[in-house]
């Protein structure tokens, strides 16, 4: 196919239909490492909701009234600096390398620099070499390791999980937004606070000796993990293992999974548990302003 790129534009998001942006989307993750299906108002819901992205911190790419790429933006304070997020950069297999992606991340730059931003940042997948490289060339660098581990059999927390001996209550999030600032780690974007709290699905439950608390976790409806903290004058004792062994009676799970950055000690638990790493990983990409 011969592109002329003189029929190449640009545009926000928000002066778009949202139906393009997800065809942008959905064809520039059409040949992806993991399958990205996903319905127009799931799509919707989720990147311009928890993501965090805005429309107009956004950008698509048209050629003529076609749409063949878009970069995603969202802005929040991060771990106390103001960040811009690229949500996804996605571009039709038929137009890669022609340089549409580079445009799109000038407006990216551009919009997060206006906004008086300090960082860009963005996740990619272990292995998506060509991303990652592309990444580097524009002068980002590699930060952080994401894993994630599941699994299936939770019968080793129903035995650990009675020795401890704290009491575990639901907990509202405000509550638990309040109570874990005084532990602080590096949670990734997608269990920080802005995210924990426009998800409807999620739980939360505190650990408590004598009316203290000293353990939290965070775990939506499907068992996907979060947060789990326990105060380190407290650990070693069956905490976390009780947390957790709550949280699936509570909510009548069968599995669990939980995906953090750099964390031996939640490693080693998760491995303790008979909870297994799974192939994708990720790293976390940042480049300062």
């Amino acid at each position: 196919m011969k592109i002329d790129k003189v029929k190449i534009s640009y545009k926000k998001c928000s002066h778009v239909e949202d139906s393009f942006i997800h065809q942008a989307f959905q064809d520039g993750f059409s040949d992806y490492i993991i399958k990205m299906g996903i319905s127009e108002p799931d799509f919707i819901q989720r990147f311009f909701g928890p993501e965090g992205n805005g429309r107009d911190t956004s950008f698509i790419a048209f050629y003529e009234e076609q749409p063949i790429g878009v970069i995603l933006g969202g802005i929040k304070n991060y771990e106390a600096i103001k960040t811009m997020r690229c949500g996804t950069l996605a571009i039709h297999p038929n137009f890669r390398g022609t340089g549409i992606s580079h445009k799109l991340f000038e407006f990216h730059k551009e919009e997060a620099v206006k906004q008086g931003c300090k960082q860009l940042f963005l996740e990619v997948i272990v292995g998506n070499d060509r991303a990652i490289n592309f990444y580097k060339k524009l002068g980002y660098e590699k930060v952080y390791d994401i894993v994630y581990y599941t699994t299936s059999d939770l019968s080793q927390l129903s035995h650990e999980g009675r020795k401890s001996e704290a009491e575990i209550r639901n907990i509202e999030f405000n509550d638990f937004q309040k109570r874990i600032q005084k532990w602080t780690y590096h949670i990734n974007w997608q269990n920080d606070i802005d995210f924990l709290e426009k998800l409807t699905n999620n739980h939360y439950f505190g650990a408590y000796r004598n009316d203290n608390l000293v353990g939290c976790l965070s775990i939506n409806s499907n068992g996907g993990i979060s947060f789990l903290m326990v105060d380190k004058n407290a650990r070693n004792q069956g905490i976390a293992t009780q947390l957790l062994h709550a949280a699936s009676k509570n909510l009548n799970l069968t599995k669990m999974a939980a995906g953090f950055p750099n964390n031996s000690l939640l490693e080693g638990f998760f491995k303790k548990h008979g909870f297994q790493k799974g192939t994708l990983a990720q790293y976390e990409m940042y480049l300062t302003l």
